[in-house]
């Protein structure tokens, strides 16, 4: 006979309608909570499994009570405010914690600090669940070089007798403090602000019509890194009005241009970790362990943030999708072109950034039709959308792809496909193919080795006067290695990013602006003197003719004034070029023009 209904298990489920709506970023809060909600029952799965196994080693838990007593701690306070639990288990450092803490218990390793230290972030845990449900309580919590942490709450500060040590956190009658051997800090009664030895939890908080938006800017708790623990790094107050700004202007535009997006993003981002502004980029980046929260660098206005925000959501979307089912098949290997990053991608890596750059080319598209930034948006638009295109295509014929992943990426196809096609202004269709061919070429002249004995072949056919190199050898179909070979600069993609921008005045003619790595010949590309920058390049590269940002450079400004066989050989393999040029030189003493050579190899490469 089969169990009453009440008594089986509840399984957390997507229907495939929705799941085709989250692919087709047509998602809604609801889908967006039961995301949420299921990674709330794993967190809580994961805790107990993570306890039940420490709890056989009790030494393990150092200087600190066991950890049966954190676990009946948290009973306690879900018996008397379930939302205070589940205010800890939506907590996104929450997730990293036990992500972390079980790999430690895995493999008994000690990690940054003993283990002890992240064991007993379990008392601290629970702690800050019995604050949220009012309990009387009292327990231990660790001390990690003075700070003892009560996550979403705030952070206590004591004067640092020793690396790790411990602290009392007690409670009676909604009082609330944490204390050491010598000294006891009061929890303020106002959430958020700081008192005596006390730093709150900050949050800022914006309404845009009926759309309320709140985002927890965390600088303290020690598990919000991504890949383990760290300091707090205190956000300065003049930082906290930056980012309430920013925030402000990012929902202003989301509302206005993606409202189904503004609803849902609120539900499955909550929390920023915010870091320090890097000049021309917008630095990012989360985990699938703490959903609800990304890593960001200050961007520089509220687009910049937007895009960002709208970037990670689909990272955590999509993170918290894979929990539910499989997409792809296990697979390691570095192998795939991506275009926001230098290096070959995994799998896993490359199906993310599909997802998320869906998202950001939805975000410019919104803008560009709108005529809002028209330069600006249209550029990146048309750049994201034929970029994210481009790794769709391969990963759909990717044989470590599931059946379920391929409908998933058929439906990111069915709008992103359409998008191909409508008309942006020619500038931005020219600067943002530029871009990609630029990226692409500096990516297999780093990335792609040739064989050496098809460059001993052409070295030969060249040495022995021949006119054109064997058709037969020319050949680009290589495996990419991670290891790169030699640096790369992303100055020609911001130069053009500084073109665009609003109100841009006009580059400057005799100096570089403050684009780091940014040459004169980039300059002038940039500018649009092509012949200027062809002669640049080449100056670079009679200095130092390996480097793989000349040498793209001079196929971009050879290119920009018409077909030209060094150009297809210098954009189309790079790697070939530079690898034959190098074997040259190795055997002679003569000067040999890398150009020279690339328009011998060209000859057979496809305009």
């Amino acid at each position: 006979m089969p169990p009453p209904a009440e008594a089986r298990p509840t399984f957390h489920r997507l229907s495939w309608q929705d799941f085709d709506a989250l692919a087709r970023f047509e998602g809604d809060e609801d889908m967006v909570r039961r995301l949420r909600r299921t990674e709330r029952s794993r967190r809580k799965l994961l805790i107990h499994a993570l306890l039940t196994e420490a709890a056989k080693s009790p030494e393990r838990m150092g200087p600190l009570p066991p950890l049966d007593s954190a676990w009946e701690l948290f009973t306690r306070a879900e018996a008397r405010a379930p939302r205070a639990v589940n205010r800890m288990l939506t907590n996104p450092y929450t997730g990293s914690w036990a992500g972390y803490t079980t790999r430690l218990l895995r493999d008994e390793m000690n990690g940054v600090g003993p283990l002890w230290l992240h064991l007993g972030h379990a008392h601290a845990i629970a702690a800050a669940a019995a604050i949220r449900a009012e309990l009387d309580f009292e327990t231990a919590v660790p001390v990690w070089h003075g700070n003892a942490m009560l996550p979403s709450l705030g952070m206590a500060r004591f004067t640092a007798t020793a690396p790790f040590s411990t602290a009392t956190v007690r409670g009676k009658a909604g009082h609330y403090s944490v204390s050491d051997s010598g000294t006891t800090v009061s929890l303020p009664d106002a959430a958020g602000s700081d008192g005596p030895g006390w730093r709150g939890l900050r949050q800022v908080r914006t309404q845009v019509g009926a759309h309320r938006f709140s985002l927890w800017l965390d600088d303290l708790d020690p598990y919000r890194g991504l890949y383990e623990p760290i300091q707090p790094e205190r956000l300065p107050g003049t930082d906290l009005a930056v980012w309430q700004r920013l925030v402000d202007e990012a929902c202003r535009l989301a509302v206005t241009h993606l409202p189904g997006l503004a609803r849902t993003m609120p539900v499955g981002l909550t929390a920023l970790v915010p870091k320090p502004r890097v000049l021309f980029r917008n630095p990012s980046a989360s985990t699938g362990e703490a959903f609800g929260s990304a890593v960001v660098g200050l961007p520089s206005d509220g687009a910049a943030l937007a895009e960002t925000l709208i970037h990670e959501f689909q990272h955590i979307v999509l993170g918290g999708l894979l929990h539910l089912v499989e997409l792809y098949e296990p697979d390691p290997r570095e192998r795939i072109y991506v275009p926001w990053r230098d290096d070959p991608r995994p799998l896993s890596g490359a199906f993310q950034g599909v997802y998320a750059f869906f998202g950001v080319t939805a975000f410019w598209r919104a803008l560009c039709f709108a005529g809002v930034s028209a330069r600006r948006s249209s550029f990146e638009f048309a750049y994201w959308r034929k970029q994210s295109w481009k790794v769709l295509q391969v990963l759909r014929t990717d044989p470590a792809v599931t059946a379920a992943g391929r409908r998933f990426l058929d439906g990111i196809a069915e709008r992103l496909g359409p998008w191909q096609t409508e008309a942006v202004p020619a500038e931005a269709r020219e600067l943002a193919e530029a871009a990609g061919r630029d990226h692409l070429a500096g990516w297999r002249a780093r990335h792609l080795r040739p064989n050496q004995s098809l460059v001993a072949a052409l070295a030969g056919a060249w040495l022995s006067g021949r006119t054109r190199p064997p058709a037969s050898l020319v050949t680009t179909d290589l495996p990419p290695t991670p290891v790169p070979d030699g640096s790369w600069s992303r100055a020609r993609m911001d130069l053009a990013r500084l073109t665009v921008a609003d109100a841009s005045p006009p580059l400057p003619a005799d100096s570089r602006p403050a684009v780091p790595g940014a040459t004169l010949a980039d300059l002038a590309y940039a500018r649009g003197d092509f012949a200027e920058a062809a002669e640049g390049y080449r100056a670079d590269l009679a200095r130092t003719p390996d480097c793989p940002d000349s040498l793209v450079g001079l196929g971009l400004a050879l290119s920009a004034r018409g077909p030209h066989p060094a150009a297809r050989a210098l954009l189309r393999c790079p790697e070939l070029v530079r690898a034959v040029h190098r074997h040259l030189r190795a055997g002679t003493p003569r000067p040999l023009d890398v150009e020279q050579i690339a328009a011998w190899l060209g000859q057979l490469v496809p305009g």
